[in-house]
């Protein structure tokens, strides 16, 4: 069966992650695991005189891992285990969710400034880049699990419908409302109307799916700004993006547009690999 991946690092940011997975798979009829991976095991295993240290450090992971199954297990439709790892965190939690075949990967975000709890904080988005499926990135103030209202900004990037399908499944399994909101950054003609297109090609993908939809629009100078600020107005649970977008000159010193929705959106983000 089909498994969410969290990774855990027992900060209060990844047991809300670990929480809205649970959601999510109890919805998918998934199973849930969690991962931890320890960054400093190689440099305490060289050393003889410290091989001890790793021993303990494992013991109380191992410890900790147990107590959140046996906290959750009620809660869980399927199964709830774990999996501990030792490396860089992105590239191992990248390295389990393709071998182990998960379905997809629910981290938690604290953006880039702040307080960044553990490693978390510093690897969401490595994790998004890195992930070979849909990451769902948390942010620790989101507490809210069931999913009402999703939020698709469609741009003219010939990727922006891809994310398609798989939020369409996702608002399957929720009976949640999607929200086609084309964003422009630009009046020009020739753009607006290639939006206006992929919007179109989605709306009917969406109404042979007999899922329920509204279409917007908004042209704004930052896509993940007028996303955001539309998400908050309209009350969304969840934005679902490329992990490209497009870029403008002037916001290149920003970081890609994913990496700046991840980072700052106060709403879950569904961060999805072009093919």
């Amino acid at each position: 069966m089909k498994h969410i991946l969290v990774p855990v690092d027992f900060s209060e940011g990844s047991v809300n992650a670990l929480e809205m997975a649970i959601a999510f798979a109890n919805h998918m009829n998934f199973n849930v695991r969690m991962i931890h991976v320890i960054k400093d095991s190689v440099f305490y295993q060289k050393n003889l005189n410290l091989s001890n240290l790793v021993e303990i450090k494992n013991e109380k992971v191992i410890h900790n891992l147990k107590t959140l199954v046996s906290q959750y297990a009620t809660e869980v439709k399927n199964t709830i285990d774990y999996r501990i790892r030792s490396g860089k965190v992105y590239n191992e939690i990248a390295n389990q969710a393709k071998y182990g075949e998960a379905e997809l990967i629910t981290i938690g975000a604290h953006g880039t400034s702040g307080f960044e709890e553990l490693w978390l904080g510093n690897n969401a988005y490595k994790v998004v880049n890195n992930s070979p499926c849909p990451v769902m990135s948390v942010r620790n103030s989101y507490k809210r699990h069931q999913i009402q209202r999703i939020v698709l900004p469609i741009d003219d990037t010939p990727e922006t419908r891809q994310k398609i399908p798989y939020t369409a499944y996702v608002a399957k399994q929720f009976g949640a409302q999607l929200h086609l909101l084309q964003v422009s950054e630009t009046k020009k003609e020739s753009v607006l109307e290639r939006i206006n297109e992929y919007c179109n090609q989605a709306a009917s993908f969406l109404a042979n799916n007999n899922l329920d939809f509204v279409v917007e629009k908004i042209i704004g100078n930052n896509l993940t700004d007028i996303t955001i600020d539309y998400s908050m107005r309209t009350d969304a649970d969840l934005i679902s993006i490329m992990t490209e977008q497009s870029e403008s000159t002037k916001n290149i010193w920003l970081g890609p547009y994913a990496q700046q929705m991840v980072n700052h959106s106060p709403i879950p983000v569904l961060s999805i690999q072009p093919y």
